[in-house]
């Protein structure tokens, strides 16, 4: 029985290519709570499961053609029978050697592809970035037991010294809207190991520090030297391992970090107890030396272009389908025999049905997964050079049967061609020229250990580093990144601004009176409570997302990861007030500890719902994403809430303080209900509006 609604007829994302099988899906002003626009279902991010392991993005040929590189490839699975039946020219595809998993994205035939290195080299690689990154994780509350300690040596007070932590924070944020677009543009190798030696330069500046402002200083530049430990590992992570290998090496990654945060303030309030605060700084650049010894070993370039190529077409505007109201599967492309030949700044010098591009089954850098399967072309991008270079004399061939096949769609769109000239886009552009750098380790075998070793290996594309430096603050215009930005910011920051009164608190000698080895002791509770946030949040909200989406007909939108909302305020409400209150009375230490940590456990769960969130409803910028959502977290609230914050707990103590912080993140959950309803519009409305590609 059909569900209640207006019927509408559209033509699933993995059908374009061919004659369209139409399928009527019920279009209710509703899907599970969440409202849908008047005039489609089809909204980037909106997913048709369709089996246990099957499903297919919606909306994807409304995706627009991106105009820059994402440090993160943002491909979609494909539902490869189907495409396998459509494309009777398409090789076959590579699978794992069980034969069960088809590989994605699929690895080019060249030993140099970093998808095709052994698995020893790439679990090298990601076990000695995750070191690197265990250490950077724990730097911003690592002086969270001496604040006393430093106070007494320069003479300032306590609040004074969480500005420490807060201007570290500062330069995180700064940090990482300068790494993230020069990695794009350089790689990110040279990114690493040179963060790692700034870093371990600044750790002694830090540990020298003749006066309180020279620490400052110093804890500013060490912020920046370590803001690649949170935005370029997942994409390190993305380039190494295919899509079905991914999800339990980004989780080795986030426990290495986040484990980082809990652990290292413990260790160093050891070290504090035993040696002073210095120490503590000296020892740390003693580790991140041999850090460095295993990038520079075991972390190679892993960059790798995949961007296919695609000819010229001509689709219909998106909107414009919307306000006719016409059919999806009444518009066909336009073949690229009818096209005029646009001008190019240098020939192209490849066909549009390269086997290379055939042997791609998903959507890579610069390849909007919109225009996946919206023709027999290949996707496209904006500065019209092709992608790949091939062979001259595989060229005429490549040349002759794209001529056929053109004549072809040509005879075949003529006999029913009648698409209003007024409603055809812009002609798209081609994507950008393969890079030097990797068109030459294709044309070679593999190159010796030696080599990899080199730090620097030129320029990678030829994006505008302003224009990618810019592209993350853009994101703030969509809701959807807007909201998880605001989460994620104050799920890492609760744990941020404990850790800058935790001095306060617990060493106080009126209250707990702990040496900095207990008072490092404290992080035991929100390592565990952080550990099962972490377990937890993953595991339960897709159990959640499963049946919700069942129940709305396997249609899954990326609201329903909302849900989480629920036990996200209540566990950091309950933490938050439970540690000022039993704070502020003065109950047994365990109290407040306890309150901790489960003010842990809720955050974890936060951060890794925003992200899921963000990530689940812009997919293909997810990159970026990322930097915005670090930037919001270290400027917008560890650096802003590190000002003030240490001088109103004396003030007006820690009950009064924390009772505030709850209400302010009750607040915030509350703006998921609004999110959770209008989402999905908002989510249209910013492809409509198209801000990312418009600079």
């Amino acid at each position: 029985m059909t569900p209640p609604g207006r019927q509408v007829t559209y033509e699933s994302a993995a059908s374009t290519n061919n004659p369209p099988e139409k399928q009527a899906y019920p279009h209710s002003k509703w899907s599970f709570g969440v409202l849908n626009d008047k005039s489609t279902i089809e909204v980037p991010g909106s997913v048709l499961l369709l089996a246990a392991d099957r499903n297919e993005p919606l909306g994807l040929r409304n995706i627009h053609a991106r105009t820059s590189h994402s440090s993160i490839p943002t491909g979609f699975p494909v539902d490869s029978d189907r495409q396998s039946i459509r494309r009777q020219t398409q090789p076959e595809k590579k699978k794992t050697e069980d034969g069960t998993i088809i590989l994605d994205p699929q690895p080019d035939e060249s030993a140099n592809d970093p998808l095709n290195w052994p698995g020893w080299k790439r679990d090298s690689a990601l076990l000695s970035l995750g070191f690197y990154c265990m250490i950077g994780g724990g730097i911003g509350s690592i002086m969270a037991a001496g604040f006393t300690n430093i106070a007494h040596d320069y003479a300032v007070n306590v609040e004074t010294v969480s500005l420490v932590v807060g201007l570290y924070m500062m330069g995180l944020g700064i940090g990482a809207v300068l790494a993230s677009p020069t990695a794009i543009l350089f790689g990110k190798r040279p990114i690493y190991l040179a963060s790692a030696i700034i870093f371990i330069l600044t750790c002694i500046w830090a540990g020298l520090s003749p006066s309180f402002p020279s620490l400052l200083a110093a804890r500013i530049v060490q912020g920046m030297s370590l803001s690649p430990v949170e935005c370029l590992p997942s994409a390190t992570i993305a380039e190494i391992f295919f899509l079905h290998e991914r999800a339990y090496r980004i989780g080795i990654y986030t426990l290495l970090l986040l484990g980082g945060k809990n652990l290292i303030p413990l260790i160093s309030a050891a070290i504090i107890g035993r040696f002073g605060w210095r120490w503590v700084f000296f020892i740390v650049a003693i580790v991140t030396c041999f850090s460095f010894i295993l990038l520079f070993l075991f972390v190679p370039e892993t960059f790798w272009d995949r961007t296919p190529t695609r000819s010229p077409t001509k689709r219909p505007s998106f909107l414009r389908r919307l306000s006719s109201r016409r059919s999806v599967s009444s518009q066909r492309p336009v073949p690229v025999a009818n096209l005029p030949k646009l001008p190019n700044k240098e020939e192209d010098t490849q066909g549009a049905d390269s086997p290379q591009v055939l042997n791609s089954s998903s959507q890579q850098p610069g390849v909007p997964p919109g225009q996946l399967g919206d023709s027999l072309a290949p996707p496209i991008s904006e500065n019209m050079q092709p992608t790949n270079v091939i062979p001259t004399e595989d060229r005429d061939q490549l040349q002759t049967s794209n001529q056929n096949k053109s004549i072809e769609k040509a005879q075949d769109v003529n006999e029913t061609s009648n698409i209003d000239p007024e409603r055809a886009e812009p002609l798209p552009v081609l994507a950008p020229v393969t890079k030097a750098y990797t068109h030459e380790l294709r044309q070679r075998p593999a190159i010796p250990f030696r080599q990899q070793l080199r730090p620097y290996h030129g320029r990678l594309n030829n994006d505008k580093w302003l224009k990618v430096m810019v592209r993350p603050f853009i994101l703030f215009a969509y809701p959807a990144v807007l909201w998880s930005a605001a989460v994620y910011a104050c799920s890492i920051g609760w744990l941020m601004v404990i850790s800058e009164i935790m001095a306060i608190i617990y060493r106080d000698p009126t209250s707990y009176n702990f040496t900095p080895l207990q008072t490092g002791l404290v992080y035991i509770a929100p390592f565990v409570g952080g550990i099962l946030g972490t377990a937890v949040a993953g595991k339960v909200s897709d159990i959640v997302v499963r049946a919700m989406s069942s129940r709305n007909g396997g249609l899954y939108e990326p609201e329903f990861r909302l849900v989480m909302a629920i036990p996200i305020a209540l566990a950091t409400c309950m933490g938050l007030m439970g540690f000022g209150w039993s704070a502020e009375q003065k109950d047994h230490w365990i109290v407040p500890t306890v309150f901790f940590g489960v003010l842990s456990f809720g955050c974890s769960l936060g951060s890794t719902t925003s992200i899921t969130f963000c990530v689940d409803s812009y997919r293909q910028y997810a990159g970026e994403a990322l930097v915005t959502l670090n930037f919001s977290k270290n400027i917008f609230h560890g650096l802003v809430f590190s000002l003030f914050v240490s001088s109103w707990m004396v003030k007006d103590g820690p009950r009064k303080v924390f009772m505030w912080l709850g209400i302010i993140q009750l607040i915030l959950q509350l703006t998921t209900i609004p999110l959770f309803i209008f989402g999905k519009r908002a989510r249209l409305w910013t492809v409509r509006k198209n801000f990312m590609e418009k600079f």
